[in-house]
């Protein structure tokens, strides 16, 4: 069995459909045991899908860069 820590870090990897099958498959077992990564893995989905329906985007490299490049000339 994985420890609850392997769990939430598959569990995110699942959120952003990364985990393999395995993964998949450990987690399920893991959850079926453990209430409170249950809890955490329910959180976690309703957390992912408020930000897809809230349409977030994060910034580009370039607007991450030029940001860098004016804190750094404010200092």
């Amino acid at each position: 069995m994985i420890s609850c820590e392997k769990a939430a870090i598959i569990c995110n990897k699942t959120q952003y459909e990364e985990a393999s099958f395995m993964e998949k498959l450990k987690l399920r077992f893991h959850l079926l045991i453990c209430k409170t990564c249950s809890a955490f893995t329910k959180k976690n989905t309703e957390f992912t899908t408020l930000c897809e329906k809230a349409n977030l985007h994060s910034l580009s490299e370039h607007d991450k860069i030029k940001m860098k490049e004016q804190l750094q000339e404010k200092l």
